[in-house]
C-alpha cells in the first residue's frame, strides 16, 4: 500500500476508512503453519528482519518491525480488525488447505474471495470450500489466461493492466468472466479502466476511490 506500512493492520484501517470495495492482502504460511500476512516469500524487503517466511515460527515473525512499529499480521487478526469484504491471495496449495479450515470454521464464503497466481491453488479452495468466490491473477498472458481461469473454476480475472488488451477483456466476457486490473496507480491506468469497461481494478493509493471502483 503507498500510504501505509503494507499488508499491516495499519494498512488495512486506511483502505477501511477510505471505503474501498475490497481489500487485498496475501498469504504466507510461517514454518509452524500459521497463515500470516506478508507479500513477498521473504521478510527482507518490509520488516527489519532477513530470511523465507517458511523457515520462521508465528513467534519469529511476530517479533519482527513490519513498519512504523507494526507487527507481522495472521489473517484471522485482519478478519477481526476490518469490516470491508477480503480478497485473499494464496501462494501454493498448501495455504489454500489452511485457508480452507479458517473459511470453514468461521463461514467466511460469502466475506473472502481466494485468488492465485497458481492455477492448482484456485481448484484446491475451490474444491474444499464449496460456493467461494475465486480469482486467477496473471502477470504475463493471451487470451488462453481466460481457459486457464474456467478450468480452475475461477469466476474472476485479475491481470497486469500493462498487457491487458481488449481482446483478452472479449475473450473474457464471451466466457462470462470478471476482469480486474492490477496495479492502477496513475491517471493513465485509470483511463484504460474505462476505456475497457472493466469490473474494478487494484490501487496502492485508496484516495483514487474518489474517481472509481478500487480495491486495494
Amino acid at each position: 500500500m503507498g500510504v501505509e506500512p503494507e499488508n499491516t493492520l495499519r494498512s488495512f484501517a486506511a483502505a477501511q476508512q477510505a471505503g474501498l470495495d475490497l481489500i487485498e492482502l496475501d498469504l504466507h504460511l510461517s514454518k509452524d503453519g500459521a497463515l500470516v500476512v506478508m507479500h513477498d516469500a521473504e521478510v527482507d524487503r518490509t520488516t527489519d528482519g532477513t530470511g523465507p517466511i517458511a523457515e520462521k515460527t508465528l513467534e519469529e515473525l511476530r517479533a519482527l518491525d513490519a513498519g512504523r512499529g507494526e507487527r507481522v499480521p495472521v489473517f484471522e487478526e485482519v478478519l477481526d480488525s476490518v469490516r470491508t469484504p477480503l480478497q485473499a491471495e494464496i501462494k501454493d496449495v498448501a495455504a489454500a488447505r489452511a485457508l480452507a479450515e479458517v473459511m470453514q470454521r468461521r463461514d467466511l464464503v460469502s466475506r473472502v474471495e481466494v485468488s492465485s497466481f497458481h492455477d492448482e491453488a484456485v481448484a484446491e479452495i475451490a474444491r474444499l470450500v464449496p460456493g467461494v468466490r475465486t480469482a486467477l491473477i496473471a502477470s504475463r498472458y493471451g487470451t488462453d489466461v481466460v481457459e486457464r481461469a474456467r478450468e480452475a473454476g475461477a469466476a474472476t480475472l485479475c491481470l497486469n493492466i500493462r498487457r491487458l488488451t481488449l481482446e483478452v477483456v472479449e475473450h473474457a466476457r464471451k466466457a462470462d468472466l470478471r476482469v480486474l486490473g492490477w496495479v492502477v496507480n496513475t491517471q493513465d491506468d485509470l483511463r484504460l479502466v474505462r476505456a475497457l469497461q472493466l469490473d474494478g481494478a487494484t490501487t496502492d493509493y485508496p484516495e483514487i476511490k474518489r474517481t472509481a471502483r478500487f480495491t486495494a
